[in-house]
């Protein structure tokens, strides 16, 4: 297999390079790199999308007929890379990357042609109603109720574990409609304005001291029907398209931007009077995460070339979920091991620009311990790891 770029993928990396040397400003950088969580501020992140945005690329992998730049899966490939290695932040999945796809592909035209522009323009900011408290990974046994009365919908419920959503205009949520049949039937996917009376969000602080997720109560909340995305009664369907997108592809360049800042770090930290990266046993844990990362690259090249050809991810996507979350636990982990003492004093960080707020030990020491701690929820989230192997083992491996 010939992985190497012929001269117009050259040409390509070379445009994105010469973008992200000019659009990617100091005031976007550098709270990123202090970020801990998994996705930038809501500010941080429109100021990127809407530079993405204005170049046609923020969209990259829907089809041009919708706003995407038409690109093939090396280009997709090729901007990844380009954007961990460059810093960037990752763009928000939720509007562009989760909800958007399945408007374009199950929604009504209606839907397509006031949604989709808005969720490019970042003027509406979108959250993920999926996970309940008992409904997590068993994401079916879900009990939110939405009764039809009339030309609305009468949604009462809760959702929790909700990225964002005391940023969110709107909530794509999952919701019981029949409570017939099996518990995969009878769900339905809505779109919610999150200003409609009835809603009210909870914070949920984490271990690591952010404020990134929340519980999102639904009382007698008056939904209209045309906001029912696909059929009735169809929203598992919907519900695993997406779940496909949210598991895979996007992670062998973060990965490898990781691993770089590791290595970097480890080659500044002593042990036994030389730099930690020089230590035996410590570089064979690298080694052991770049040759998994290598692995993750292949298969995320794979998914890329399958949505390229007009396919959904597929089960590979679970496989990609499974292994970039792993590698990025123990990143962390090797990450605090390299600090040592410096990741104990552990304080939530000041992303403003210009702050000038003491943190000991040196400048790469304050995001470590967060980003340690945040990822632990990270074989949890968008399908826990027993789940992600449930699917490899039916899907994959025919067992």
């Amino acid at each position: 297999m010939d992985l190497s770029f012929g001269p117009e993928e050259l040409a390509f990396q070379q445009e994105v390079r010469d973008f992200l040397e000019e659009a990617l400003t100091d005031d976007i950088k550098i709270p990123t790199s202090k970020t801990t969580t998994v996705f930038v501020e809501k500010d941080i992140a429109l100021k990127w999308q809407a530079k993405l945005n204005e170049k046609g690329w923020l969209a990259y992998f829907w089809p041009e007929e919708y706003g995407g730049p038409g690109w093939n899966s090396v280009q997709r490939y090729i901007f990844n890379q380009e954007c961990a290695r460059a810093g960037a932040p990752g763009i928000i999945p939720m509007g562009i990357r989760y909800v958007g796809p399945v408007i374009f592909t199950f929604g009504t035209q209606a839907q397509k042609d006031y949604f989709l522009p808005k969720i490019l323009s970042g003027e509406h900011y979108w959250c993920q109603g999926y996970s309940e408290p008992g409904a997590g990974s068993d994401l079916a046994g879900l009990k939110c109720k939405a009764e039809r009365v009339g030309d609305e919908y009468i949604v009462n419920g809760t959702k929790i574990w909700t990225t964002h959503a005391h940023h969110a205009d709107w909530i794509f949520c999952l919701v019981r409609t029949d409570n017939t049949g099996r518990k995969q039937q009878g769900i339905s996917f809505i779109l919610i304005d999150m200003n409609t009376p009835g809603i009210k969000i909870d914070p949920i602080i984490t271990m690591g001291l952010d404020h990134e997720v929340n519980q999102v109560f639904f009382d007698d909340v008056r939904v209209p029907a045309e906001n029912l995305v696909g059929e009735e009664n169809k929203g598992w369907d919907y519900a695993k398209f997406l779940l496909e997108f949210e598991r895979g592809g996007g992670y062998s360049g973060g990965l490898k931007a990781g691993i770089a800042k590791l290595k970097a770090m480890a080659s500044q930290q002593v042990k036994d009077l030389k730099p930690l990266i020089e230590d035996e046993t410590f570089a064979a844990e690298v080694a052991k995460l770049e040759i998994a990362g290598l692995a993750s690259e292949m298969t995320e090249m794979q998914i890329q070339s399958q949505l390229s050809a007009g396919d959904p991810p597929g089960p590979e996507s679970s496989v990609m979920n499974a292994v970039g979350t792993t590698i990025n636990q123990r990143l962390s982990e090797l990450a605090m091991e390299a600090l040592d003492y410096y990741a104990l004093p552990f304080k939530p960080i000041d992303l403003d620009l210009g702050s000038n707020e003491w943190y000991p030990g040196p400048d790469y020491a304050p995001p470590i311990t967060g980003t340690y701690l945040n990822r632990r929820a990270a074989s949890i989230f968008g399908g826990s790891d027993e789940i992600q192997r449930d699917i490899i083992a039916k899907l994959v491996l025919r067992l």
